[in-house]
């Protein structure tokens, strides 16, 4: 199988959609709620953490997609995580699957030195030892029903109730205005935990403020892209 691929504009274009039925497929686990953790509250739309959960893994479940190496050797380090059983050429197949451009998981083409390099490096990793992952504390359960407008206005009021805005609270926001291709500004974060834009940026931290810029980008390549994808589909037609 080629890495380092170059595709045209057209399929490039063609191939934003992740191909997650290869993972399907091949039952490669992808996703998982918490484990240990219990939730404070649960409703038929969501569950609850007051003092938040680091167990959840959901890959591939926003539009955003991988653009670093880093981040694509930390959706890798999971995939192995939540994979126990797999051995090291089925990893190497999914990995290499992920990591290929044209299969819509990743932004850029990687060449196959730097892929076997991230592979390798994680070929001895301790793969009992949960990866660093992000605190979440409202958790939507599938098929719950409702769509993202609800889904933000719900993830709102609950967090908004504290007046607190603590860290995990602004990105928790952040995750919801981010899926919504909505810009995450001072304002909005305000508004949406309906607290002071002083309580924003007393509980904004530089970690929040890296991820806030990364989460922007992704929203505004991602409004480029749909005109261009547009126009060239009409063209093909």
């Amino acid at each position: 199988m080629t890495i380092g691929v170059l595709i045209n504009i057209n399929n490039k274009l063609m191939s934003q959609d992740r191909d997650l039925d290869y993972l399907n497929r091949h039952r490669v686990i992808y996703k998982r709620d918490p484990v240990s953790d219990a939730p404070s509250d649960e409703t038929q739309h969501y569950r609850f953490y007051e003092n938040g959960t680091y167990e959840c893994y959901h890959l591939f479940k926003s539009k955003a997609k991988i653009n670093t190496y880093k981040s694509l050797k930390w959706h890798l380090l999971v995939l192995r995580y939540l994979n126990q059983d797999m051995n090291h050429k089925q990893f190497r197949e999914v990995a290499i699957h992920v990591s290929q451009k044209s299969n819509g998981f990743t932004t850029f083409v990687i060449s196959n030195h730097r892929l076997e390099g991230i592979i390798k490096s994680l070929k001895d990793v301790d793969i009992e030892i949960p990866p660093k992952n992000r605190i979440r504390k409202i958790i939507f359960k599938d098929n719950c029903g409702l769509d993202r407008i609800e889904k933000l206005k719900l993830v709102g009021k609950i967090l908004g109730k504290s007046k607190r805005a603590s860290d995990s609270d602004i990105y928790e926001a952040m995750l919801c205005l981010h899926e919504d291709s909505n810009k995450i500004t001072t304002s909005s974060l305000a508004k949406y935990l309906e607290v002071s834009t002083r309580t924003i940026f007393r509980n904004m931290t530089d970690a929040l403020r890296v991820e806030k810029q990364k989460l922007n980008d992704e929203t505004l390549q991602r409004i480029k892209l749909h005109p261009l994808q547009r126009r060239t589909n009409r063209k093909i037609i």
